[in-house]
């Protein structure tokens, strides 16, 4: 029988919206924000040469620079003051998170709550500032060797730089900590969702300008545009399947009274670790390709040039290592952010259990094992999905933002700020509920 909840949300309307001002005020402060950021982009570094930069970027858009610049909605490309983006907080978050399982005295205010939390969230910013500052200068030195990209070389230009890249990372920070407690959606994400959906109209009228100049075919396009629409399908379908444990609460008694037992079940998600693995293995897979292209203009190209072209788009040995660094990375992540010993203990503290299982180690093994079977389908699904659009940008040479990474991260923030538009609907639907049920109690 379906629960209150769940017919609730069967019954919901979305008329309910222009009712809803709450909700419609964190809309439309989630899009201002996200307006700030894009016109971010579009505000250029102090002392670059705009023409000489389109050149060298269309040399490098093939490594590392074509992923971020990806993330970045452009900004890479123009070299804007965020482009940066999110990424060195994203980075900090999840060394972060790495650490937590290390390091004792990091798991220990992770167990302590919101207090913890805000300890760990302060050392994340703070990790965020080296990584960003890194970063930057590195970006600065790189285009000084960079042949009339930079119009005055110097200290000055690297220290510019430098301030300018970080100060737009930790705006950016700020600014999805601002979209996640005052707007809808988690705010990391949608910056980047959004970095993503700018690029998306320029990439298809250039796939349509190929097709119209006979380097693709039509079919080839129509092909395309199904395939999208049936990975999409599936990234949706494989991102709410769930393995269901059942969980059983024996009775107990409080005071005088006695409370039947209780069935409830522990969701294990598909894709455990979401959209890190394909990220991680992009960006390990490009990094002798960026560095072999910015080497090369020094003249000091040795191994990386070899690394660099059995490592290129298409290549087989580039297939084969991205399926198997997403696989690694999938099993890595998973074990990183879900600790079956720590449910099993939580069950055995509230008094659960799985039927036939029994409380303590037995669990822990048990969810290890589910987990892990699991975690194969979702490990395979992630593969899937990140090598046919592979197969289509190298063979095909279609437009970089069609690879399976960009689409998964779109499908899945999508989902995520739905049901939280869906959740905020469904909390004003209640409440008018339960307003005219005591406005008919009271008359009675």
């Amino acid at each position: 029988m379906a629960s209150a909840a769940e017919q609730l949300a069967a019954n919901l309307n979305f008329g309910a919206l222009a009712k809803a001002d709450e909700l419609k005020k964190r809309i439309w402060f989630t899009l201002g924000a996200l307006m700030v950021y894009r016109l971010g982009t579009y505000i250029p570094l102090p002392g670059i040469n705009v023409a000489a930069l389109s050149e060298f970027f269309k040399q490098q858009q093939q490594g590392m620079l074509g992923l971020f610049n990806m993330f970045s909605g452009g900004a890479v490309g123009r070299l804007a003051i965020f482009a940066l983006a999110i990424m060195p907080y994203i980075s900090a978050s999840i060394i972060i998170q790495l650490l937590t399982s290390a390091i004792p005295t990091l798991e220990t205010l992770k167990k302590e709550g919101e207090a913890g939390r805000k300890v760990i969230n302060q050392y994340t910013r703070y990790l965020t500032v080296v990584l960003a500052a890194f970063q930057a200068y590195g970006i600065a030195v790189g285009l000084e060797g960079s042949t009339n990209v930079v119009l005055e070389p110097g200290m000055f230009f690297r220290l510019s730089t430098s301030i300018t890249l970080v100060g737009g990372t930790l705006f950016l920070m700020w600014l999805g900590e601002q979209i996640t407690q005052r707007g809808i959606g988690n705010g990391t994400s949608l910056i980047i969702f959004s970095g993503i959906v700018a690029g998306l109209p320029n990439a298809i009228a250039n796939m349509l300008e190929l097709g119209r100049q006979g380097a693709i075919s039509t079919f080839l396009i129509l092909a395309v545009v199904v395939m999208a629409f049936a990975v999409i399908a599936f990234i949706v379908f494989m991102e709410r399947a769930q393995r269901r444990l059942l969980i059983n609460y024996p009775k107990r008694q409080v005071g005088n009274r006695v409370y039947e037992g209780q069935t409830s079940f522990l969701p294990l998600k598909l894709n455990t670790s979401g959209v890190i693995p394909p990220i991680f293995a992009s960006s390990l897979l490009l990094l002798p390709t960026t560095v072999s292209s910015f080497a090369a203009q020094s003249g000091n190209i040795g191994w990386l040039s070899t690394a660099a072209a059995y490592l290129g788009h298409g290549r087989p040995l580039f297939m084969v290592a991205y399926a198997a660094l997403i696989v690694f990375f999938a099993f890595f992540y998973t074990a990183i952010v879900f600790n079956p010993t720590e449910t099993a203990d939580n069950l055995k503290k509230q008094g659960g259990f799985i039927p036939g299982i029994r409380p303590g180690e037995r669990t822990a093994e048990f969810i290890d094992k589910v987990l892990s079977r699991i975690t194969v389908l979702g490990a395979g699904y992630l593969v899937i999905i990140c090598m046919l659009p592979e197969l289509l940008v190298s063979q095909a040479a279609l437009p970089f933002y069609f690879g399976g990474t960009s689409l998964l991260i779109v499908v899945s923030v999508t989902m995520d700020t739905v049901a939280q538009v869906h959740g905020h609907l469904l909390a004003h639907q209640y409440e008018g509920l339960v307003k005219k049920a005591r406005l008919r109690g009271g008359k009675r």
